[in-house]
């Protein structure tokens, strides 16, 4: 290779690495933002308003029990030695299934609609439920985008109308804080249906949830963008390294 040539690769790569590194401190950013008003919209220590509020909103927030505002809903198995039970069209997640995503709309095992009938799991609604992971890593969530059942590692929050999804997902870090407090077992901590229920939270009006539900929504988009943008620009390096040097 020439100097020129080298002196040209070494442009095109100095940029790639600027826009990675742009694009990894805006994602970071934006998740010190998020942190910080998790903290401050969200009332701390027993107060019955917020910090920071949107215009328009003055009402004190209510205490609510998780089993006020959602119905708490298990999981179950059927019996893995009766394939007439699985492969169907029902998606059936599992905990490890469960990780960074907000969404989930298809699970990696489905089962079918006898294997359902022959479990204790159930189908919970789209759009209004909130997955939990109640053992192997209690707290974990994610909103479901289409109708579909868990096993036995979930007590999932199927919520009421009067209860916006995404507000409960934004809340999730207090919800699995007080959960692995309540927890308990020998083998490993698990939070039964009940205990999630009896769970205390503060909730404000509907109007003031789709509100803060909207605001963090925008967020984590805005996360989610520059973490794919990193991601892809990651990708592109590694390949062209592989391509420009031989």
């Amino acid at each position: 290779q020439d100097i020129e040539e080298q002196k040209k690769i070494g442009k095109y790569f100095e940029e790639l690495e600027r826009l990675i590194t742009l694009h990894q401190r805006k994602c970071d950013e934006v998740k010190t933002l998020k942190k910080y008003m998790l903290q401050k919209m969200f009332p701390q220590n027993e107060q019955k308003i917020p910090e920071i509020r949107f215009e328009g909103f003055t009402e004190a927030w209510e205490q609510r029990k998780l089993s006020e505002v959602a119905e708490i809903v298990g999981g179950g198995a059927p019996s893995t030695n009766i394939p007439e039970y699985w492969d169907g069209d029902i998606d059936w997640y599992a905990p490890a299934e469960i990780n960074d995503q907000i969404y989930v709309d298809g699970s990696e095992r489905k089962i079918t609609k006898l294997g359902l009938e022959k479990s204790s799991a159930k189908i919970l609604p789209a759009d209004k439920t909130v997955l939990f992971t109640s053992r192997a890593g209690i707290g974990k969530t994610a909103i479901l985008r289409r109708s579909g059942a868990t096993n036995q590692g979930f007590q999932s929050m199927v919520l009421n109308d009067e209860t916006n999804p995404y507000f409960v997902f934004s809340m999730s870090k207090f919800i699995k804080e007080e959960a692995e407090r309540v927890a308990s077992g020998s083998t490993f901590a698990e939070v039964s249906g009940k205990m999630l229920g009896n769970l205390a939270f503060m909730f404000p009006t509907k109007k003031e949830q789709d509100k803060i539900g909207e605001y963090f929504s925008n967020l984590d988009n805005l996360i989610t963008l520059h973490q794919r943008k990193c991601d892809e620009l990651k990708e592109l390096k590694k390949g062209l390294l592989q391509q420009m040097f031989c």
